[in-house]
């Protein structure tokens, strides 16, 4: 994808020109999921991680040297459905570690960075952490630190449920900005029964058969973020949030050969990033597959993806140094905790509820992280999403909506519009339809072609099999027919825009667009979401 320098000046079609462009480019196939590392299924969990250099591409064809922790020995990959997973000697973000909650958690860190880096360790914020202090360590500021071409070993026990960063506590204003930072998540050791079933609000369980009736494998870390009832969930994707000034990398890697240790001294101050990144990758890099070849040391992406009706849990966390007010469009967020600290009322202790508020933007501070809910159904759109027409020769057009006691279509599991809003069932949005779907309503949609930038624009308002064809006709040029991104009679679904409401964060080196931006796709139930590479 072409990039424009933002001094130009950007108009809101060209942004939905890039977008929908790069969303439709990715629509045919779908990743995600909270990749990591486990340390052993028992009583105690192990890893061996390393601090060691290498470099980290950009979209604008920048490779910044940078730091990060990486794996040694084999680790075991989860969740298990993902395929490929690789951990190299150095990766940003580091591994996300994967723990059950009572475990014992031991992390051994091997300091293999440039002599002149001099020390580094890790601080697990949350938890109560010892740490050894043989040969090879030194006492630190904050905590025991490994020497170079030491090792120090931490241990820890995972007390509690949730997602929370780890970070050097070394020098943090450079080791930290170089990518020594990385996640914990710590799945809850009691699971609520109804969450096994999944989608625990309407219906239980039926969710959990509407994805085995599309024959879609199960990629949760576990069925609930916290042992409470209504912190289960259907998908989970997780986001780290993180920055990069590169003067500050260039003076790093001028100093790394220096054959004194601990003699680099590279100013941290004033702060210029202009790359800003979810999960180590920019936009668009961040929508390529997870584990993906050509990011070695990036190997986690930022491509949430959804039904209708179903929870998806966002594990964000902020990293770097800067604040990150990201916004996730077509909802807002229902925070479940902060820091791993599950936000209940206390007003009825025997019926804890949550309490946390609905988020317009994931605000996260440096170190900070959330666990939150998104949803979207369709419900208050006001019109029928999936374009129903009752006088429609397209079979798929004419599926029944019979709602059950919310008001949603759950009775068959197998129905492509499974979770429509029924209240809005065959209600029109056009006014004057080319395709099949029924007029007469408020809006006269406009030339597609003239909207925005030629034959790229979606074309329709609707989810689902020939949603295209129904909304412009057989012979409508949006989008032009053939095209292998979406073709007139595939499958569409609505995209919104996930992005940094920090302007200058949906950048790549000032240019336009990029940084931190992504796609949330919501597609209907016969679009197969494929986690797996």
């Amino acid at each position: 994808m072409r990039v424009m320098n933002m001094n130009k000046g950007i108009s809101k079609t060209q942004l939905l020109f890039a977008i929908v462009l790069t969303a439709l480019l990715l629509a045919p196939v779908a990743f995600g999921a909270a990749p990591g590392i486990t340390g052993g299924t028992g009583t105690t969990a192990t890893f061996n991680l390393t601090a060691q250099a290498e470099y980290l591409t950009q979209p604008d064809g920048s490779a910044i040297y940078s730091w990060g922790y990486g794996c040694s020995g084999t680790p075991t990959f989860a969740p298990a459905a993902i395929a490929n997973g690789f951990c190299s000697t150095m990766q940003v973000p580091g591994p996300t570690l994967i723990v059950t909650q009572g475990q014992t958690v031991t992390v051994n860190l091997t300091n293999n960075l440039p002599n002149a880096a001099g020390n580094t360790s890790i601080l697990f914020p949350g938890f109560t952490v010892t740490s050894s202090t043989g040969a090879g360590t030194a006492a630190g500021l904050l905590t025991r630190e490994a020497a170079p071409g030491g090792t120090v070993a931490y241990t820890f026990t995972a007390t509690t449920a949730g997602t929370r960063a780890y970070y050097s506590g070394t020098q943090g204003d450079l080791q930290v900005e170089m990518g020594l930072y990385g996640a914990i998540i710590v799945v809850p050791s009691t699971i609520p029964p109804t969450c096994d079933a999944g989608l625990p609000l309407t219906n239980p369980g039926n969710n959990a058969a509407a994805q085995s009736a599309t024959g879609e494998a199960d990629f949760r870390l576990a069925p609930a973020a916290y042992n409470n009832a209504s912190a289960c969930y259907d998908r989970e994707y997780i986001f780290q949030f993180s920055e990069i000034d590169p003067r500050i990398h260039r003076e790093a890697l001028q100093q790394s050969t220096k054959a004194c240790v601990g003699c680099m001294n590279v100013a941290t101050e004033p702060y210029t990033p202009a790359y800003f990144m979810i999960n180590g990758r920019s936009m668009p890099d961040d929508m390529d597959p997870n584990y993906a070849p050509q990011y070695p040391h990036q190997p986690y992406n930022g491509n949430p993806h959804m039904h209708p009706g179903e929870l998806v849990l966002l594990r964000i966390v902020g990293q770097g140094r800067w604040q990150h007010p990201f916004h996730e469009h077509g909802n807002h967020v229902r925070v479940l905790a902060r820091d791993g600290n599950l936000i209940l009322s206390t007003s009825d202790p025997a019926d804890p509820n949550l309490a946390g508020p609905l988020l317009f933007t994931t605000t996260t501070t440096p170190g900070q992280s959330i666990d939150g809910i998104f949803y979207w159904t369709g419900k208050g759109l006001n019109w029928d999403p999936y374009g129903h027409s009752p006088a429609s020769s397209d079979v798929q057009a004419k599926l029944p909506c019979v709602p059950d006691a919310n008001g949603y279509n759950t009775s068959n599991p197998g129905a492509i519009n499974y979770f429509e809003w029924c209240q809005d069932h065959n209600k029109p949005l056009q006014a004057t339809p080319i395709g099949d779907v029924a007029g007469g309503g408020p809006v006269t949609l406009p030339d597609p072609n003239i909207f925005a930038n030629g034959p790229w624009f979606g074309g329709s308002p609707y989810l689902g099999p020939n949603a295209t064809v129904r909304a412009v006709g057989s012979t409508g040029t949006t989008p032009p027919s053939g095209t292998i991104a979406n073709s007139p009679t595939d499958e569409a679904g609505f995209a919104f825009m996930w992005h940094s409401h920090n302007e200058r964060e949906i950048t790549t080196n000032n240019s336009f667009p990029g940084g931190m931006l992504m796609m949330m796709l919501v597609d209907s139930r016969e679009f197969v979401i494929n986690e797996s590479n």
